[in-house]
Order: C-alpha cells, then sequence, then structure tokens
C-alpha cells in the first residue's frame, strides 16, 4: 500500500510541480496586490483634481455616453480620498457584426471631482511592464493565462482541476510521511546543519508535515476558487442545504448574446439601500456590477476601499434579475445554513483575509512555501532517478560480466610430456 502511495505522490507532484511553483509565488505577491499595483502605478490610482466628487453613478452614465462601444461592468460607488474612481468595462454587442466592439482595455481610471479619465488598461493582459504587472500576476495564479474556448474559461477549469489533485496529493503526502510509529518525531525535524540532500528531503517532508492544515486549506479553497458552481457547491449540497444561487440556477449566456440590463443602475441602487434598511444594516452600498452572462446585478454593501472585505467573512451582496428588478438572492456573511457559512469561508480564508493584515502575510509565507515544496520535491525526484539508473546501470553490467564469464570457450588443460 505505502509503494503504492508512493508512486502516486510521486506523479501527482510532478504533473503539478510547475504549476504549483507559479501558483504559490503569484500567491505569495498577489497578496498585497491593491498595495503593490498602487505603488507602481500611482497615475491609476490617484487623483489630483481639488473639490466635491461628483455622484459615482453620474460618472459612470459620462463615460457610457462618450464611448458607446462600452458598458460599466463594475462601478465603486465612492471613493477614498485623494483616490481615483475605478469602473471595469466590457465591450457591447456592435448590431453591424453580432460581436462585441472591440476593446483594447477593460479598467478605466476616472478622477471623481472632474471626471477626467486619468487612465485605461486591459486588466490581465500578458505583460511584464509596471502598468500590467499585478493585472498580469493575479490572472497568472489562477488560469495560466490558458486561452477560453467552446465557450469555456479553459483556464480556470484546468487551474480547477490541478486544485483537486492537489487535495489528493496533500493527504496522501501526509500518510507517506509517517513511515511508523517508532519514527514519526524524525518527520517534524529539520537537520540543518546536514545541509544538502538531507535538508531538501527535511524542507520537503517536514516542512509540509508542518503545514499540512494551511497546504490543505489552500488546496480545498482553490477548488471553491475555480470550480464552485461545477464541484464545490454540489458537493456541499449533498451535506447541507445551500441558499439559492442566481449564478448556480442559470444558464450563462454565451459572449456573443449577453443578457443586456433592462433596469438602470439608479433603480438598482435603490432596490439595494432599500433591501438594506428593510435587513437592518448599517454600512452603506459600496458597490454595484453587472453580470450580462447571468443578466444579474449585485449590490455590495461596504466601506469606500473595502471592496474585497479586509476582514472576516466579507461584505453583504444582495443580487436582482437585470431584467424586472426582482430579488434573486443574497450572500450575508455570518448567516444561511453550514454550507452557506463554509463556501462564505472559501474566498476569505484563500485569500488570508479572513484574519486581516496577519492572515495576508501567512498567506504570503504559504505561497513562498508551496513553492519551496515543489523545487524539493523535484529535486528529490531526480536524485532518486539517477540513484536507480546507477543500480540498473550496475545490475546490467553484472548481468553481461556473468554472461559472458558463462559464454566463454573453456580452455584446455595443457598436457605433461
Amino acid at each position: 500500500m505505502r509503494r503504492l502511495l508512493v508512486l502516486l505522490h510521486r506523479g501527482f507532484g510532478l504533473a503539478a510541480a510547475l504549476v504549483l511553483f507559479i501558483a504559490g509565488l503569484t500567491g505569495a505577491v498577489i497578496s498585497w496586490d491593491h498595495e503593490l499595483d498602487e505603488w507602481l502605478n500611482p497615475q491609476l490610482f490617484h487623483a489630483k483634481a481639488a473639490g466635491t466628487p461628483l455622484p459615482a453613478l453620474e460618472l459612470a452614465s459620462r463615460l457610457e455616453a462618450a464611448d458607446p462601444r462600452l458598458r460599466v461592468r463594475f462601478l465603486p460607488l465612492a471613493v477614498e480620498p485623494g483616490h481615483s474612481l475605478s469602473l471595469f468595462v466590457e465591450a457591447r454587442i456592435d448590431p453591424a457584426t453580432g460581436k462585441p466592439y472591440p476593446l483594447d482595455f477593460n479598467q478605466v481610471a476616472l478622477d471623481p471631482v472632474s471626471g477626467e479619465i486619468l487612465g485605461q488598461r486591459e486588466w490581465g493582459r500578458i505583460s511584464l511592464d509596471r502598468e500590467n504587472l499585478l493585472p498580469f500576476l493575479y490572472k497568472l495564479h489562477y488560469s495560466l493565462h490558458l486561452p477560453d474556448g467552446f465557450g469555456l474559461e479553459l483556464g480556470v477549469l484546468f487551474m480547477g482541476i490541478v486544485a483537486i489533485v492537489w487535495v489528493f496529493d496533500t493527504l496522501i503526502a501526509l500518510w507517506i510521511s509517517f513511515p511508523s510509529r517508532q519514527t514519526w518525531r524524525q518527520s517534524f525535524r529539520f537537520r540543518w546543519q546536514a545541509g544538502g540532500y538531507r535538508l531538501n528531503f527535511d524542507l520537503h517532508r517536514s516542512g509540509g508535515v508542518w503545514l499540512f492544515p494551511l497546504v490543505l486549506m489552500l488546496a480545498v479553497t482553490s477548488v471553491s476558487m475555480n470550480l464552485k458552481e461545477q464541484v464545490m457547491r454540489p458537493l456541499v449540497g449533498w451535506f447541507s442545504t445551500l441558499s439559492p444561487s442566481p449564478f448556480a440556477s442559470r444558464v450563462p449566456a454565451p459572449p456573443e448574446a449577453p443578457l443586456a440590463p433592462m433596469i438602470p443602475r439608479e433603480d438598482i441602487l435603490r432596490l439595494a439601500e432599500a433591501e438594506g434598511q428593510k435587513r437592518g444594516w448599517q454600512t452603506p452600498v459600496g458597490g454595484l456590477f453587472l453580470s450580462t452572462m447571468f443578466g444579474v446585478y449585485g449590490a455590495g454593501f461596504f466601506e469606500a476601499g473595502n471592496s474585497h472585505g479586509d476582514k472576516g467573512l466579507g461584505n453583504a451582496w444582495v443580487y436582482f434579475d437585470a431584467r424586472d428588478g426582482t430579488l434573486v438572492g443574497a450572500d450575508v456573511p455570518g448567516e444561511g445554513s453550514a454550507g452557506d457559512l463554509f463556501l462564505q469561508a472559501m474566498f476569505p480564508l484563500h485569500s488570508g483575509r479572513i484574519l486581516g493584515m496577519p492572515g495576508r502575510a501567512l498567506m504570503s509565507f504559504c505561497g513562498l512555501a508551496i513553492a519551496l515544496f515543489s523545487v524539493t520535491g523535484v529535486v528529490i525526484w531526480v536524485r532518486k532517478r539517477k540513484a536507480r539508473l546507477a543500480k540498473r546501470a550496475r545490475e546490467s553490467t553484472e548481468i553481461a560480466g556473468d554472461e559472458g564469464r558463462s559464454a566463454a570457450p573453456a580452455v584446455p588443460a595443457p598436457s605433461c610430456r
């Protein structure tokens, strides 16, 4: 049994080593994506005009009127003092071609006072320049920048499948890290003074044992991040009743036939504010997003600059049908069934934001550790492979020598005369 598990761990590890190395390093960096992005690109985040900011809804309408090719799909409703209003946009359908208008950007930074366009970029573009570096790394982390195809986000699906393999491999690794009850203490120690291959082995095995709970958590949450509707939600639904989700119950529309909204953003904001008052929430509506793939508006409740949720289970969201304004779902941190709470915890756990700043620092450390495990695992495999090949070579030489001796003609004994 142990031999089989070792072979499985070797196969899984080698197959996923490069992917996990990339995911680990990029994860360590993107734990601080907003801070690093703002440091690298102040022109996209800092506004200079003095005065009272214009309403975000008005700024979004102005942008759409100035460029009819685009539609705003995410809109913060308030900004921190001195910061720009960063909107995400998507291309509308060109009636002449039946395809989306060509846009070379999907993010626009506006001065909230003057409405001036401070900059625009294609978030996620494959580029290592300052303006695109952090979005490039972020998208690399969850999709490897693999192109979409067959109406599917193939990169997201691929990384989700790798995450499933990672979950099983992590469990197998823990099992084979304890070969016997008598030597269990050795699986926790590091032979720092030994150096070389022994230390490399300890970093791989003992490091994995010490960080096992965190690595398993990252593997499981990775499945949820990439395959929530396909895998995680149905799986959790077997054990716990889940609240209705507008994204799980609707068939996504193809890119060339998006579900255009029939309700203006202003009405959705009023509906969201009324829903928040009904539920007794004191936090304002902090942002609106539109999914033309599912025909759904989302309204998030958060303070300016806190769209990701910097502590706990994140922000509350309510969802409305984009055609008639019907309330179709809500995601309220801390409310719902055990399954709802489990799913709510996935992103806060994966990003470390559930613990605030210390959690993000811990996830950066874990990302570096995962990259290290990938490298040390390959080193172990190379060392053992060389040993196996050398052993086979010796055995072949010995067999050839034995065969040569047995096949050599007998030499007649000299005669005595």
